[in-house]
């Protein structure tokens, strides 16, 4: 299993872009979070196969109807244990 952290940046708050990304999430079975950081960014962490997190990350890059994603990046993350399941979305 691998875990993974995804920053996304554009219009990506206000347009159930955390919804959309839960979603995907679950259907794809990773375990994790998504969130909303200061910024205006949207921040999620996701933990499950290599090919669930390249899918995973894919679809970020898509977003939902109405979002603009300009950037998503990925980096790792190691709180995998700390992870729920199913993948929430937080506050």
């Amino acid at each position: 299993m691998q875990t993974a952290r995804f920053a996304v940046s554009g219009r990506v708050q206000g347009v159930g872009y955390r919804w959309f990304a839960a979603r995907t999430a679950r259907e794809l079975g990773l375990r994790g979070w998504v969130r909303n950081a200061p910024d205006g960014s949207v921040e999620a962490v996701g933990a499950g196969s290599d090919d669930a997190l390249e899918a995973f990350g894919a679809a970020l890059r898509r977003g939902p109807v109405g979002s603009r994603v300009d950037a998503v990046s990925r980096g790792s993350a190691h709180d995998e244990a700390t992870l729920p399941d199913p993948f929430s979305i937080v506050r």
